[in-house]
């Protein structure tokens, strides 16, 4: 490495810090860059498939714990009978793709599945199971999977409680992954659950198909937990997908701040969009440093806090060395790969996307100690700011290891 080289990268936290203090960025660019960027990890789909109520909503409002309310007003359309949902709205992570109007009256749903197929990653069929008639469904997935023998199938069965009998509860500990059901299992529940799945019949393919079954409610319905067989579905989405959505969207399982949460998905979105621009051929700093830029204004929001002059010197004054010694230590390391052959074409990039994108993290999770004990009032330690700084950039790289080696296609 030229000795001009190292001294650029030693130069780095400066140039942060300036970035951030006087943002000087070519908006038009920038928005190119976001663009190749997301076509470089573009955004997984989870395709659902099922009749009008069947429960989808609750379903996507359980994945993300988003409010059903926001939900609906963040659905946008897509073809005449298909709508996306976009989470987080403004830093996707994940979209929801749902198609309307199954089983209704004079729908041909042909093209709108035909689009939705385009854009599919992971096929999930929601039926509700106290309706006898999904034959409408059935017809769809038959048809998706002699198209695509090959595609997974996840079939959720909802509304449980309502073959409850009267004044009961769920059953504890969860029991619907045993086949034939226990009998603990309540007889008209039982039944209806196994007559949906015998009426299925078998799929063309040899792909794997997953059934299971999900009470989702609200608090105020009075059934405990509301979220009723939600650790079995991220099970099976998990076990389907190579992507490591449940931790990208709920974080650490200690975490159930709803400000830390939000935080978080915040983070890992705004991360993979660092890691998209890495993964560029030329590593852009100004595109990096301004996506770092606005996911620290978007957490300064989330906390009620100034993100002014004074509260940018503060929090850069507190962490910069942690952040400019390790930055310098990975670019380093990526500069002595790119002069190896053939490693230089193939695993430059990777790491590029790689240290751009756990840099983005562990700036946030930093952000996130840094905002949320001037919000209560505390003073901000900053050995413990940089000890965190240090933690989460090795958990950034594994949060984002998934989606870097296995990104969707």
């Amino acid at each position: 490495m030229k000795l001009s080289d190292l001294k650029n990268w030693t130069n780095y936290w400066e140039q942060l810090r300036t970035a951030l203090l006087e943002p000087r960025v070519d908006e038009n660019l920038l928005e190119a860059s976001l663009r190749e960027a997301r076509a470089k990890m573009p955004i997984p789909v989870l395709w659902l498939l099922g009749k009008t109520q069947a429960g989808k909503t609750s379903i996507i409002r359980a994945l993300t714990g988003s409010p059903a309310a926001e939900i609906g007003n963040g659905f946008q359309p897509c073809t005449r009978n298909s709508r996306f949902y976009d989470f987080p709205v403004d830093i996707p992570i994940v979209r929801f793709l749902d198609t309307r109007g199954l089983g209704e009256v004079s729908y041909d749903p042909g093209d709108d599945i035909q689009y939705c197929e385009s854009q599919a990653h992971l096929l999930v069929a929601v039926m509700k199971v106290a309706d006898i008639n999904q034959d409408a469904v059935f017809e769809v997935l038959h048809s998706i999977r002699r198209r695509h023998p090959e595609w997974p199938v996840l079939i959720v069965q909802t509304g449980l409680h309502e073959l409850y009998p009267s004044e009961s509860g769920h059953v504890h500990p969860w029991p619907y992954d045993n086949d034939p059901l226990p009998e603990a299992v309540p007889i008209d529940l039982r039944r209806a659950m196994q007559a949906q799945r015998s009426a299925l019949g078998q799929l063309p393919g040899f792909a794997a198909i997953h059934w299971v079954a999900v009470d989702l409610t609200l608090p105020e319905d009075g059934f405990e937990p509301p979220d009723y067989g939600l650790e079995a579905l991220w099970q099976a989405i998990e076990s389907l997908t190579s992507l490591g959505l449940q931790h990208q969207l709920s974080g650490d399982k200690e975490i159930h701040d709803l400000y830390a949460r939000t935080a978080h998905q915040h983070i890992v979105g705004y991360s993979l969009t660092a890691a998209g621009l890495g993964a560029l051929p030329v590593v852009d700093l100004v595109a990096v440093t301004a996506v770092q830029t606005k996911l620290l204004h978007s957490l300064a929001t989330l906390y009620g806090q100034y993100w002014d002059k004074s509260t940018i010197s503060e929090f850069l004054s507190l962490v910069g060395a942690g952040i400019a010694s390790s930055f310098l230590t990975r670019m380093l390391s990526r500069a002595v790969v790119k002069v190896i052959p053939f490693w230089g074409q193939t695993v430059g990039a990777v790491w590029g996307a790689s240290s751009s994108g756990a840099t983005t993290y562990a700036l946030g999770k930093a952000a996130i100690y840094f905002f949320a004990r001037r919000k209560n009032g505390l003073n901000v330690d900053p050995e413990t700011l940089r000890r965190i700084y240090a933690e989460e950039l090795k958990q950034g790289a594994s949060v984002l290891k998934d989606r870097l080696r296995d990104h969707p296609k």
